[in-house]
């Protein structure tokens, strides 16, 4: 239920912004995002890293935005974001030893040190392109960039997901159920006749 959640200020957003303009949408952002984090808080009892830094660029973007009357602001944070994802995903190995997608998935899957860096080095791209793609429409297609924003990022995001599920399908580490199976049933196995 909780990654459903996830989209409600994107909607909120756009609704807010196709209903008046983005001076409106920017405060309907800033109010659905910290209702739901809050509500986060006050339920889970504790807010994820990116939960942290999602709801501090969207004050900050927002605000500046709304006190600057400036548009431009607000469309500089998604390529920020995506390019300072990049970054920690780029330098995390040089001072963890550890590439950062390893650290969220090395329980579900299996790789070599190689396959862990090239995977990462496919998050660091995907998050430069993406960045790069958002600077592109909010600046140069200003009459899509909310339609953008909402749908073509997710739209990519989701798209790279897929592939990289089904590159790391063979991958998976086998559920531990799965993985022992009692030495009565392994004896079985090899003796039919029992």
């Amino acid at each position: 239920m909780k990654p459903l959640l996830d989209f409600l200020p994107l909607l909120a957003f756009f609704a807010a912004y196709k209903f008046r303009d983005i001076y409106f949408a920017s405060a309907v952002l800033i109010i659905v995002t910290s209702v739901q984090y809050l509500g986060f808080y006050w339920y889970y009892k504790k807010l994820q890293r990116s939960e942290w830094i999602t709801w501090g660029a969207v004050l900050l973007f927002c605000s500046m935005t709304l006190l600057l009357h400036n548009e431009s602001i607000l469309k500089w944070k998604a390529p920020i974001l995506y390019w300072g994802l990049a970054l920690s995903f780029l330098i995390t190995p040089w001072f963890t030893g550890i590439t950062l997608v390893q650290k969220m998935m090395e329980k579900a899957v299996q790789l070599n040190a190689v396959q862990w860096r090239n995977l990462n080095y496919s998050w660091v791209l995907f998050f430069l392109v993406a960045g790069a793609a958002n600077a592109y429409v909010a600046f140069y297609h200003a009459s899509i960039w909310v339609d953008f924003k909402v749908f073509g990022s997710l739209g990519m995001t989701l798209t790279f997901v897929v592939i990289q599920g089904v590159f790391l399908y063979r991958y998976m580490a086998p559920a531990e159920d799965n993985a022992k199976t009692p030495a009565s049933l392994e004896d079985k196995a090899r003796d039919p006749a029992d």
